[in-house]
């Protein structure tokens, strides 16, 4: 995923860089970019040696743009459905006399909420760690 954008600041090898605001950003709650009037804020890495005011070209390596995706929707999704099963199979035994459906749903909507936490938590340590940073590949201008 390429993006062109202006370095705003520089702290070391990471730089913070505005890009043009795109759709799927309203949907984002990755809390790694910041929305300003003039687009979206986030960081990168500054291999291209960009100063302040120059326009660039951000790279966001393929593979961790689809783990992240991955992550972020798919992780959610088998959670619930094992929850699901797993509740209308096992808990019934705990509880005698209540109806197994309802175990399932209640069973499905305590494996998403983990896993919504779970992804939270990893998609915090992800940020933190730089190979899963965008790379300011070039310098345009």
């Amino acid at each position: 995923m390429e993006e062109i954008g202006i370095v705003k600041s520089i702290d070391g090898v990471i730089a913070k860089v505005v890009v043009q605001k795109k759709s799927a950003c309203d949907h984002c709650e990755q809390n790694t970019c910041e929305v300003t009037d003039g687009g979206v804020e986030t960081e990168a890495i500054n291999a291209a040696r960009a100063t302040v005011g120059q326009k660039v070209k951000v790279v966001m390596r393929p593979q961790t743009y689809l783990k992240g995706a991955l992550l972020f929707y798919a992780l959610p999704v088998f959670a619930l459905i094992f929850g699901a099963l797993s509740g209308k199979v096992y808990l019934p035994a705990y509880f005698p006399g209540t109806d197994p459906d309802l175990l399932s749903a209640l069973g499905g909507l305590l494996a998403f909420l983990l896993s919504l936490g779970l992804v939270r938590l990893l998609l915090g340590r992800m940020n933190r760690r730089t190979e899963y940073k965008s790379v300011i590949e070039e310098i345009i201008q």
